[in-house]
């Protein structure tokens, strides 16, 4: 496979550090609200991945962590705990709102068929692990304490800013523009691995440390939650755009400085879905998530299916017309592969390994999944027997996750299933083309608004009429 590494800012085939074993990291939800649609897309195309890998033949194991404190409300280590703030909101304890909001996030993505990692471990599981790493990195001279809180010492890194380029002098005293000032920095982009009560007394979760009760910075978990199950060398680390800096640099710096060598080699990032207005957010505009998309009526699957039609590495706009188009889009394809027959012939395992071939080669080339919806489209079109078309389609669905068979299934037994009160419509139908032959025009316009009253809509053409409920 090749896949486009951020650290490298290239394409590149991918090489795992074990032949044939994929160690595989994928940042977790801060489980203070709700997840968005545009959150759900990072987790979706990596799913996507996680599967592709698999379908070509890895062993794959998944690590996510869920944040469930230290993450504050600017990622420069600003500002009221996000957990504290959920909490605070709803007249919760922290406990509580990270476990309904984990539970949430979970069942959204088992809406959208992304699979449950391997691994899931909350952040208050690991405070020994991060104590035991903060420690060593005192040792060795990568971190600080000032004003009570833990700094880890960016000056110390031949190379801070891995995704994107900076001068030197961007490291000089001080904060990001917009950001209020932390002046026990003794650098710029310096971080917070431990803080202490000294600076947020009303904090909900704290610990005893060696440098006073507190509780651990945002990023810091998440190198000790990959390096608790993936070992010392992880294959491949996943996130939004948003978190490459600071929170995936910042992983970087701590990992590699605390292990002595290179950490993780490759790194994905899913960009943004944005609304026409800009980038989604909780704080602004309609908060969309899972449960109004199918409030509105529509399948989560038709979001899958939009978000694959584009790159991951290419901002996608959402709007309800732009969903609308998807959900045509999914409908007629599930139609289609509805519309194959029960074919008892044998498949065609020529033709299907060149199909997989294709579809392999297609998705392998940087997660291309909208090539891999067209390759499910060019088997609908093929010069072969349908079991081999349905056999080819539910292998491919391996990795797309749209549910096609089973929504075709469940599609041809509706069709199949006994409509009640059938009878009595046909019955009507019948009498209104009596009506219809003898000019009886009144009585067979008569017909049509009761069959409209009854929730029947009739559609007359060469071949017959045809009738649907509405």
């Amino acid at each position: 496979m090749k896949l486009y590494n951020s650290a490298s800012h290239k394409k590149e085939e991918f090489v795992p550090h074990e032949p044939g074993k994929v160690t595989m990291y994928t940042c977790g939800p801060t489980v203070y609200h709700f997840a968005h649609i545009g959150n759900l897309r990072s987790y979706l195309m990596e799913d996507v991945l996680e599967k592709f890998l698999r379908y070509d033949g890895y062993d794959v194991k998944r690590i996510m962590n869920i944040t469930d404190v230290g993450h504050l409300a600017s990622d420069a280590d600003t500002g009221e705990d996000k957990m504290v703030k959920g909490a605070k909101r709803e007249r919760k304890s922290v406990m509580e709102i990270a476990k309904f909001y984990t539970d949430a996030f979970f069942a959204d993505c088992k809406k959208l068929n992304i699979k449950y990692p391997d691994v899931v471990q909350p952040a208050t599981g690991m405070i020994d692990d991060y104590i035991k790493v903060i420690t060593k990195l005192l040792d060795t001279g990568y971190a600080y304490v000032a004003g009570g809180n833990v700094y880890f010492d960016t000056s110390k890194l031949e190379k801070y800013y891995v995704f994107n380029d900076h001068d030197e002098e961007d490291l000089a005293v001080g904060v990001r523009e917009g950001v209020e000032e932390d002046t026990n920095k003794r650098n710029k982009n310096d971080f917070v691995l431990w803080f202490t009560k000294s600076k947020f007394e009303d904090q909900a979760l704290k610990w005893d440390s060696p440098w006073g009760v507190g509780y651990p910075g945002w990023h810091i978990e998440c190198s000790c939650i990959s390096m608790k199950y993936a070992g010392e060398y992880l294959d491949l680390h996943c996130g939004g755009i948003d978190n490459a800096f600071p929170h995936h640099t910042n992983e970087i710096a701590q990992s590699e400085a605390y292990l002595g060598h290179p950490w993780c080699k490759y790194w994905m990032h899913v960009h943004h879905l944005n609304t026409n207005d800009g980038k989604m957010s909780k704080s602004k505009g309609e908060f969309l998530t899972v449960s109004l998309l199918e409030e509105k009526g529509y399948d989560p699957l038709v979001y899958r299916f939009f978000c694959l039609q584009s790159h991951y590495r290419k901002s996608l706009v959402f709007s309800w017309e732009n969903l609308d188009n998807a959900k045509v889009a999914y409908d007629k394809l599930v139609a289609r592969v509805a519309a194959l027959s029960d074919d008892p012939a044998p498949v065609d395992q020529e033709a299907a390994a060149k199909y997989k071939a294709a579809f392999i080669e297609a998705v392998g080339n940087d997660l291309n999944t909208s090539l891999g919806v067209t390759a499910l489209y060019d088997v609908l079109k093929a010069d072969v027997n349908d079991a081999t078309k349905r056999s080819l389609i539910g292998s491919f669905d391996q990795v797309l996750g749209l549910s096609l068979l089973e929504k075709a299934a469940a599609q041809r037994e509706k069709a199949a299933a006994p409509v009640e009160g059938a009878e009595e419509i046909e019955a009507l139908i019948a009498q209104r083309l009596e009506a219809k032959k003898a000019k009886d025009w009144a009585t067979a316009d008569a017909i049509r608004d009761q069959l409209k009253e009854m929730g029947v809509e009739i559609k007359d053409s060469k071949e017959g009429t045809t009738w649907t409920r509405v």
